[in-house]
């Protein structure tokens, strides 16, 4: 049966990047007998551009649509001082949580041919290999309230609510602990159970889940402070396997885990939803 893709090249380095998947689909089909079917669409700032808008919903029904979403890049510099709503971050904001996206791997793996291309040692990053499983739908960036609003004597207040339930907490560990079997079998939670009350239900649930689950004995489970986390992905990076973040934390550490292989275009990633009453999974590769 056909595959339909939708390509979504965006901006900067996006289009560039896209021209050389559309040339591994092609040979794909002509030499897998695959049937990938591709659709091209405008998102981020050059939709902007077009459409006065990041994502039009005309390309988030295809999206909906789709067999698989491949997003190439969004933003610039040229689009920074847009009203927020406008900024092209929104279009990957808005597909992810109509996608309802939940779950974003990505793996950090350092190849040999790019050890020197890395900021660190080559002795603590060769043959290094980490999956940073991320929430991608809840926390700080989802949460409400939210927004910027005036207060006393012409001053103004921004605020943004980081926020998860139980049911999301535990979605996105039963992910990471699979991918763990599948792997070292360890798995790292990441959060601030020492300053933040939602880090503390996020500790808690995580650890009640992996109580509870036999299926999971022969998998080592820490936790860890999100900043310390930090500081040991470019102290002993090889330590982890398996780890597993909220939104907020997620976004950086795999960043910061990014230059551990030489560079952020390194770090592809999958993002996941949950399957449906079809067994169908919606997914977004970047």
């Amino acid at each position: 049966m056909p595959k339909n893709l939708l390509l979504l090249a965006g901006d900067g380095i996006g289009p560039e990047i896209m021209d050389e998947v559309k040339k591994i689909i092609s040979w794909l089909n002509s030499n897998k007998n695959l049937e990938l079917n591709v659709t091209e669409e405008l998102a981020g700032g050059v939709s902007y551009d077009k459409h006065k808008t990041p994502l039009t919903d005309d390309v988030l029904y295809k999206a909906m649509d789709s067999d698989a979403v491949l997003l190439g890049a969004v933003g610039g510099p040229k689009y920074d001082q847009l009203e927020f709503s406008k900024r092209p971050e929104r279009a990957l904001l808005r597909l992810r949580k109509e996608l309802r996206l939940f779950a974003n791997l990505r793996p950090a793996i350092c190849f040999s041919e790019l050890v020197s291309a890395s900021s660190l040692k080559p002795e603590i990053v060769s043959d290094l290999d980490i999956m940073i499983v991320r929430e991608l739908t809840g926390g700080i960036y989802f949460g409400e309230p939210r927004g910027v609003e005036p207060i006393a004597n012409g001053e103004k207040r921004g605020v943004n609510t980081h926020v998860y339930t139980s049911k999301e907490i535990i979605r996105v560990a039963k992910v990471a602990f699979d991918l763990a079997k599948k792997r070292n079998k360890k798995v790292t939670s990441a959060e601030k159970s020492n300053v933040m009350e939602a880090g503390m239900l996020w500790k808690e649930e995580v650890q009640k889940f992996y109580d509870e689950n036999k299926n999971y004995k022969d998998v080592e489970l820490s936790h860890m402070l999100a900043d310390n986390c930090a500081m040991q992905l470019v102290r002993n990076p090889k330590q982890f396997d398996v780890i597993v973040t909220d939104n907020l934390f997620g976004d950086m550490l795999s960043d910061e885990a990014a230059m551990l292989t030489g560079s952020l275009g390194m770090l592809p990633s999958a993002s996941l939803s949950e399957k449906d009453k079809n067994g169908r999974i919606r997914s977004m590769y970047e």
